[in-house]
């Protein structure tokens, strides 16, 4: 037992930071609140940093660490447990699946937008293309990644790894470029005043805090790495305080970067597709070098969206896999190949992203499209992060039962308090991001993306309870048959 420990591949706590920050937050994700909130979102990122993400990260941990005996760790296995109900096992299972399908959509369209910028070097792939293309095209990079999964798993997990690697260093190379324009006579686009930065508390900031929660919350994903870390009561800690230092570092001065490139009140309407490319060429063209720049991060964009691929479709799969799957799902969509991976799975993956793409397609331009499904994702996102301060209840309310190495909050109150403020501003963040964003209210775009939100998520999350019923069915007809045949 000693030899073996000995010789077990551990992780850093500094690798598993780095690990869980790439999957978490990208370049890109900066680039939405700012559009939405303009340079006040400073103030929104410095309030949910204090009041928000240091408790979340700091849930994980306790969470990670009274469960570290569980290698598959993760939410699913957390409410499991902490509730006692296989039921509420298997509903987060597939409301974390659920919620991957809009993301894996999103990045399958920054795919094409990465191409056309390589190929065309500008914003113009509107003109060459019509929405019906590029949802086709969407359509295929999702279905070749299926089967691409399927057979070459090994490299598409070495490509997860460089791509994370190189969009931080991207990320840390453009604040790096900002501050040394700064420094050579350019001027900040957006002033550093009080009325730029402070928060407008109308109904479009509230329904567009979501995207924030989305863009800052995946913590959990290092739950099943907990059992990698030589020393996980000392380590796991460690790996959350520099994620959220990693993270109030990018988000906190990439956003001032933002602002000393774009005017707030001037912002591109196709801000959320373009913007870092935009901001890419500005740096460029400041530094002398044209348009190299943002050519070298069309191309590390491009690679980074293909590894978020291969990383979603890899999670798309994990469900089917569970231990509650056989219980709460028909026998035909757990079916495994060769490989031992449930290919049923992935035709109901590209069936709901072709669902999305369908719904998508009956908007008038392909910004719409892509600023449609992202805005979606800060509906779903947060209602699956809202599960994570459940689990943390549930094991609060039973101290006595589940110990743990590490608690947050020893007082048991201040615990429950805090968890159920991190709980009730996750989930109304989510339910007011069905509002559409874009559209103005009354307009008849307005209505249709709101009736667009309401009926996708009911698809999304409404699927989750099909199944078990279809699975009832099953088994009185297995049961029907047994006695038939007796």
């Amino acid at each position: 037992m000693i030899e073996e420990k000995k010789n077990k591949n551990y992780m850093s706590w500094l690798t598993l930071a780095m690990l869980d920050y790439v999957t978490i937050i990208g370049f890109e994700d900066i680039f939405f609140p700012f559009q939405n909130q303009g340079l006040s979102v400073v103030i929104s990122w410095l309030f949910l940093l204090a009041t928000y993400i240091i408790p979340y990260e700091m849930i994980v941990t306790q969470l990670g660490l009274t469960f570290k005996e569980n290698e598959a760790g993760g939410l699913a296995s957390w409410i499991r447990r902490g509730t006692g109900s296989d039921a509420l096992g298997y509903a987060t299972s597939w409301m974390y699946w659920a919620q991957t399908i809009p993301y894996l959509v999103d990045v399958s369209n920054s795919v094409i937008v990465a191409i056309s910028w390589l190929i065309l070097g500008n914003n113009t792939l509107s003109q060459h293309m019509s929405t019906f293309t590029f949802g086709l095209l969407t359509f295929v990079i999702i279905l070749l990644f299926l089967v691409f999964e399927n057979s070459y798993r090994k490299a598409l997990d070495i490509m997860s790894l460089i791509g994370g690697i190189a969009m931080f260093s991207m990320s840390f190379i453009f604040v790096l470029l900002v501050a040394w324009a700064l420094t050579h006579g350019a001027h900040m686009a957006t002033p550093l005043t009080w009325s730029n930065l402070k928060p407008s508390f109308s109904l479009h900031y509230f329904s567009t805090t979501g995207l924030l929660i989305f863009a800052m919350s995946g913590a959990e994903l290092a739950a099943p790495y907990v059992s990698r870390l030589k020393h996980p009561v000392r380590d796991f800690p460690k790996s959350m305080w520099a994620l959220v230092f990693m993270t109030a570092f990018m988000t906190i001065f990439q956003t001032l970067g933002l602002a000393a490139l774009f005017d707030t009140h001037n912002i591109p309407k196709d801000f959320k597709m373009n913007g870092s490319y935009y901001a890419f060429q500005i740096l460029g063209r400041e530094a002398g070098m044209g348009n190299t720049l943002m050519y070298v991060f069309a191309a590390v964009q491009l690679f980074f969206m293909l590894a978020q691929l291969a990383a979603l479709v890899d999670a798309a799969s994990r469900v089917f896999a569970s231990d509650t799957a056989s219980e709460y799902m028909p026998k035909w969509i757990l079916k495994k190949n060769k490989s031992g991976r449930p290919v049923h799975s992935y035709m109901l993956t590209a069936g709901i992203a072709l669902f999305l793409l369908l719904l998508s397609g009956t908007l008038p331009e392909i910004n719409d499209i892509f600023n449609w499904l992202l805005n979606l994702n800060g509906i779903v996102s947060p209602y699956k992060t809202s599960v994570v301060f459940i689990a943390f209840l549930a094991i609060r309310y039973q101290q006595d039962k589940f110990k743990s190495d590490f608690v947050f909050i020893k007082n048991k109150k201040g615990a429950l308090a805090v968890g159920w403020w991190c709980f009730l501003f996750t989930f109304a963040c989510a339910t007011m991001g069905f509002l559409p964003q874009e559209a103005q209210f009354g307009t008849q775009a307005w209505t249709n993306q709101l009736w667009m939100n309401i009926f996708s998520v009911l698809v999304l999350f409404g699927t989750g309870f099909l199944l078990p019923w279809l699975r009832k069915l099953e088994m009185k007809r297995e049961a029907d048959e047994e006695v038939l045949s007796n």
